[in-house]
Parts: structure tokens; sequence; C-alpha cells
């Protein structure tokens, strides 16, 4: 790697195992037949790295794996796409989730952390790449919020996924305060987070994620603007995995490329959309050349109202 990257995501690489069910009530059953078990690299710094990728950024990566065949796993794969690697090695392993998926696309994640709470690592591994880094986004990953003021002192831009927040956990609150760009779940929000937000941390975007219900674009004193939903019609809904972690790549590439909030977050609703139509996690992220065509689509169709 020479000229270091456009984005420099710390943390939040794993392997999940999808399984594929009937539904998410299974009843009494012992034995429920499911198509074919698959296992991929995946979770959401991951996924914020190989979206940014496939969209045209250099983009790396900082974690922390296990020697294991799961850390082998991430390590080949990113030595395969020529994405920069930066990782140290746990005695606890890798992370990994079992993912439980509907036919409709709906999703239910076990997730296994596996590091010990409070754990530090060397912050020489998230230095070298975040020296020469465009942007950085931190993942919530408990040792990757000592590398927040690292990427302030370095005058980086941050973002952060704070997935389903309930504004209340205290564990969040770092990463809240210390973003520029803060993407949250609607699921478990409360009104007054987004002003908390604002009031107490540096954020000038704070994204609320709604699922099939779109998001929503909150920018300092102004109202909130939704950006509804899209639906694919050649891509129908069969695995939700991995969409937010999209629409937040696609997001941060549009962005960095200069455009507008609104611009931006409507690319990370195309990307979203798009990662729902494939089954797995991460398996088929819309690329550059697409966003572009969907994008243009998109344009055309507001125009006309």
């Amino acid at each position: 790697m020479t000229g270091g990257v456009d984005v420099l995501v710390v943390g939040g690489a794993g392997v999940d195992t999808i399984v594929r069910v009937p539904g998410l009530t299974l009843g009494a059953r012992e034995t429920v037949w499911v198509e074919p078990i698959e296992m991929y690299v995946g979770h959401t710094g991951h996924g914020v790295a190989l979206g940014c990728h496939l969209l045209g950024m250099q983009a790396g990566l900082a974690d922390v794996i296990g020697e294991d065949d799961e850390g082998f796993r991430i390590r080949q794969l990113y030595w395969e796409l020529e994405m920069p690697l930066y990782f140290v090695e746990h005695p606890a392993g890798t992370r990994r989730s079992v993912n439980l998926v509907t036919p409709d696309g709906e999703r239910r994640s076990f997730y296994d952390g596996r590091h010990p709470a409070g754990l530090r690592v060397d912050p020489d591994l998230w230095r070298p790449g975040m020296a020469e880094a465009r942007h950085v986004h931190v993942s919530i990953m408990d040792f990757a919020r000592h590398a927040l003021p690292d990427a302030l002192a370095a005058g980086r831009t941050i973002s952060t996924d704070l997935h389903c927040w309930d504004g209340k956990d205290d564990y969040h609150r770092d990463f809240a305060k210390s973003a520029d760009i803060v993407f949250v779940s609607a699921r478990a929000l409360p009104d007054d987070t987004v002003n908390w937000i604002f009031k107490h941390g540096r954020a000038q975007a704070v994204v609320v994620l709604a699922g099939a219900a779109g998001s929503y674009l909150h920018l300092q004193g102004q109202p909130p603007r939704h950006i509804p939903a899209l639906k694919i019609p050649e891509r129908p809904v069969v695995d939700t995995n991995g969409a937010g972690d999209a629409y937040v790549a696609a997001f941060l590439a549009r962005w960095l490329d200069g455009v507008g909030w609104y611009d931006a977050a409507l690319a990370g609703t195309i990307a979203g959309a798009w990662a729902c139509g494939s089954a797995g996690t991460h398996t088929d992220l819309i690329t550059a050349e697409e966003l572009a065509a969907r994008s243009a689509v998109s344009a055309r169709n507001e125009e006309t109202g």
C-alpha cells in the first residue's frame, strides 16, 4: 500500500454463520431441516471497509482477531482483495455470530464477541493507517474507543455506527460524542437522543436508520429529512444482513467524494436496498458503477415527481 487510505475502519470484523430458517418461531421441534449453512467473513467493520473498497475508495481495517480458522479466513480475504489489514491476535479468538434468516430476509443474530470487557491493545495497531487516512470509521468495539482520541489529535474526520443504542447505555457515549457523522438504528432510540448527540458531541450529521421505513437525516439546527426506503424490483429482499453497513459505506464514499449530506444519504439508501437482494453477509455489495447508474435513475425519478 502506498499513499495511505481514504477510509480506515477500526474494529468490527468477524465470521458469520448464516442459517436460513422457515421462520423465527420454530416451536418445539428438535430438528429443523434448513438450506445449506454458509459461513462468511462479516460483521459491521468489515462491511463498511469492503463496501468502501467496492465503491472505489482505498479502505483498510485495523482489528483484533484470533489465531484460529476464522482469523485465517479474514487474513486470506484481505490478502485476496489487496486491502490493508492491520491486526493483532488475541487468545480469545475471532468474533463470530450465528444469524437466523427467514425467507423474507428478517434475521436474528446471536453474537459472540469473545474479547474481554476493557480490552486494551497497543495503539500502534491503528496509528500507522490513521496517520495517512482521510477518514476514520470507528466500530463500537470496546478496544476501539481508545482510537478516538488519536483520530481527533490527527485531525481526521470520524464516523461511527451506534447500532441499537437506547440513548442511555454509557458504553456508546464516547463514540457518540467523538464522531462527526453518527449512524444509529431507530429500533430502540428515544426521541431526544439525536439532540443529545448534537449538544454533547461534535456531530455534523446524525443518520437514523429505520429499515423498511427508510432513514432520517438530521443536521444541526434543521428539521430531519426523511429518505424513504428503496425497492429494487429485480432484487427482492432475501437477507437483511449487512444492509446497514452497506448504507454507511455508500454514504461515506459519496460524502468523501464531495457530495452533500442528502445525496450521500440517497446513495446509502440505494446501497442498503441492493445488499438486501443477496443471501449471506456482504456477498454482493454495490459497486461504484452500479451505484452511479442507480443514482442517476433516482435523480430522474425525483425530477419527474
